[in-house]
């Protein structure tokens, strides 16, 4: 879109700035993931050396992977939409940019599922019942 209006067949600094940002954003991307998943497994190793927690070390390094990996296409989905809205707003790109959220999407769905063990649009806590609903349970008898 603002390729279409600043195309005066010169170089733009607008858009050069737009694109540089666009790149920017996805090596940050990167570097989050990277460094984030550095992180856990250090913090992995060292709780394994001092013997912390042994049976939760792998759901710790799990949840702490799966973070990261979140994190990381959050932010390279915001690149996708800056460089597609800004240089690219062609059907094409547009049609690439909607599969690469939908994708993404579906990824960021599976690591909830594999990280919280539910759906992302489920409750993290059962609802409690309404007042009505649970006066009219039965009590349990004694000695139950």
């Amino acid at each position: 879109m603002l390729r279409v209006l600043f195309s005066a067949g010169q170089a733009n600094p607008v858009l050069d700035w737009i694109e540089r940002a666009a790149v920017f954003i996805e090596v940050l991307a990167v570097a989050i993931i990277v460094s984030a998943i550095l992180i856990a497994l250090l913090r992995y190793l060292v709780d394994l050396v001092l013997n912390r927690e042994r049976d939760q070390l792998y759901h710790k390094l799990k949840i702490s992977l799966g973070k990261a990996l979140l994190l990381g296409l959050e932010v390279l989905v915001a690149a996708d939409v800056i460089h597609t809205v800004a240089l690219e707003a062609t059907m094409e790109s547009v049609f690439v940019l909607g599969l690469l959220v939908l994708i993404r999407t579906f990824l960021s769905w599976a690591l909830v599922v594999e990280m919280e063990g539910r759906w992302p649009w489920q409750s993290r806590h059962p609802l409690p019942l309404p007042a009505a609903v649970e006066a009219a349970q039965p009590a349990d008898p004694p000695g139950h």
